[in-house]
């Protein structure tokens, strides 16, 4: 996949509109009961860029940002305001904000994740474009140093411990995060009259998996 480890410009994407997508396919029988299925594990995120724009300066910057990704060649990295952290929107993260593994004595690569728990559903989210020095990481309920125990792959999400942990010990993360997309179009269309009365261009963003 090509991709460009830059952010869309992060006051931008303050303004926009989006958020997850699922797939469910419902097949309704002969006595009026469902049947209801899913071939996605993982949800995909739409945003629209175009509602964040403020000024003809953010027009300007969108078009620079559109045209060195090449529309939609290469993907970039997105902040959703929305859920950009490991815990609540009010909260700062903390190295206990998540569990992303177990130790077992041998292995020393985890990746970064994120539980979605309502009832007695819980959905992990794989959490692969952490923000470089936002990751914050413990093990058996001690902190640990970011380029001494541990270090993180911002491209992957992926954290290598320095020391296997022992077994039965818990790693636990926190962190910020940002999402990989790409545009969803090869064209943008805007009209400066239009625009200065108050209206958008559409401009759509689709999360793209590794």
């Amino acid at each position: 996949m090509m991709f460009h480890e830059i952010r869309f410009p992060a006051n931008l994407s303050f303004g926009s509109v989006g958020g997850p997508e699922r797939r469910t396919e419902i097949v309704t029988l002969t006595n009026g009961h469902e049947e209801r299925n899913t071939p996605w594990a993982h949800s995909r995120r739409h945003y629209d860029a175009g509602l964040g724009l403020r000024s003809l300066d953010d027009i300007a910057a969108l078009i620079a940002f559109f045209e060195g990704r090449g529309g939609q060649l290469h993907g970039f990295r997105w902040k959703d305001w929305a859920d950009y952290k490991s815990c609540a929107p009010s909260r700062a993260p903390e190295f206990t904000d998540q569990q992303i593994g177990v130790g077992d004595g041998r292995l020393q690569q985890f990746q970064l994740c994120k539980a979605y728990a309502s009832g007695p559903g819980r959905y992990f989210r794989p959490i692969l474009k952490p923000v470089l020095g936002t990751v914050l990481l413990g093990v058996g309920g001690e902190p640990q140093r970011e380029g001494l125990d541990f270090h993180v792959d911002p491209a992957t999400g992926i954290i290598s411990l320095t020391t296997a942990a022992g077994p039965g010990a818990e790693i636990t993360a926190g962190f910020e995060f940002d999402v990989p997309v790409r545009f969803d179009t090869d064209r943008i269309a805007v009209s400066v009259a239009s625009f200065q009365a108050g209206d958008m261009p559409q401009v759509p963003v689709i999360e793209v998996r590794p």
